[in-house]
């Protein structure tokens, strides 16, 4: 019976001590939204806080409303709350610098998300958005190769603004070049706004007297901007137009006719690997040992990084078809308004 007891006691200790460390090895990851107004980031965040949860991991946030100087604040808050990785969506990737550099130095790592923070001790998330460009351009060229083209580009302090725009013109420079195409107007957009996407295309149109042909626009919260501005001319549906993100407002616009092209970027694949890339490194895997990732070298300052890629797809009206099969959006939302018999999705 002692022989027994004692065995017992032990048994306890030794279960007592596990209990003891699995509770001291429970990691905390945090994130630091730019703008969590956008309807984008709500799958993002569910995305990240499913794979958390499976692995026991705590879920901390914070909302930096579009202002760079509060997210250097939300940063500093997350790492003395605890968090053993930080996941950051920039609002400015230079002006984050020293939030991050910060927390490097707390031996915190960090994950750009979606947007690069040219930082070599960071590790950077997103989507090709080179390749997103491209998709914009050819959807938009495959149905007006010439004429005058508006360009909507993004926040001007968002790398990801400018690499569209380089992908764009990979594929327009040639028909530009030759005078196919005629560039009329192109502006940043502050915030990814719609409304400023909106000003900025009711200039262009004023300015060019309705005569535009074609707008990229860089997602479909700028998109949707433009088409107001189109749709109070009464041009909407007979100009061309791209965006990015498969929003299920633009997603609806397409099958309407409004909205060419939205590429796709299935944010739940995003914050999926977001959240086990900051599990593998809060749990002591090296940058350049994550699990698939690779180097990249393509921002403006030439830093080498290591990262991981995630590929997207161009949807348009011949394939709504993909969006709705992979459960991203119901048939309902996406055919809303839809004449019977106009789109194959639909039917």
């Amino acid at each position: 019976m002692n022989k027994f007891l004692a065995v017992l006691l032990c048994t306890t200790v030794i279960s007592s001590a596990a209990g003891a460390a699995l509770a001291q090895d429970k990691l905390t990851v945090g994130v630091s939204w730019n703008n969590f107004q956008e309807e984008r980031w709500k799958t993002d965040e569910a995305a990240i806080k499913a794979v958390l949860d499976a692995a026991g991991a705590t879920y901390i946030s914070a909302d930096a409303q579009s202002s760079a100087g509060k997210q250097l604040t939300d940063i500093e808050s997350l790492i003395s709350q605890g968090a053993d990785a930080i996941i950051v969506l920039a609002q400015d990737s230079d002006a984050v610098g020293p939030a991050v550099a910060a927390a490097v130095a707390e031996g915190i790592p960090v994950v750009g998300y979606d947007r690069l923070i040219e930082n070599p001790d960071a590790f950077y998330l997103t989507f090709d958005n080179k390749e997103v460009g491209r998709m914009q351009a050819q959807g938009v060229f495959a149905v007006q190769p010439t004429g005058n083209y508006v360009f909507i580009k993004g926040n001007g302090a968002d790398p990801n603004a400018d690499f569209l725009f380089e992908g764009q013109m990979e594929v327009l420079k040639a028909a530009i070049d030759s005078g196919a195409i005629k560039n009329v107007g192109e502006a940043y957009t502050d915030n990814w706004n719609p409304e400023v996407a909106q000003a900025n295309m009711e200039q262009f149109l004023t300015a060019n007297n309705n005569e535009v042909d074609a707008v990229v626009a860089s997602n479909d919260g700028t998109a949707g901007g433009a088409i107001a501005a189109l749709t109070a001319q009464g041009l909407a549906g007979s100009v061309p137009v791209s965006g990015q993100d498969g929003d299920h407002a633009a997603l609806n616009r397409i099958a309407l006719g409004t909205q060419t092209v939205s590429v796709w970027k299935d944010a739940r694949e995003l914050g999926k690997k977001a959240a086990e890339v900051a599990l593998e490194l809060a749990g002591g895997t090296a940058l350049d040992a994550v699990t698939g990732g690779t180097k990249f070298s393509g921002g403006p300052k030439g830093v080498e990084m290591n990262s991981f890629f995630i590929a997207p797809v161009a949807i348009t009206k011949d394939n709504l078809n993909v969006v709705i099969d992979a459960g991203w959006v119901t048939k309902d939302v996406v055919c809303q308004g839809v004449a019977a018999g106009t789109v194959a999705a639909c039917n």
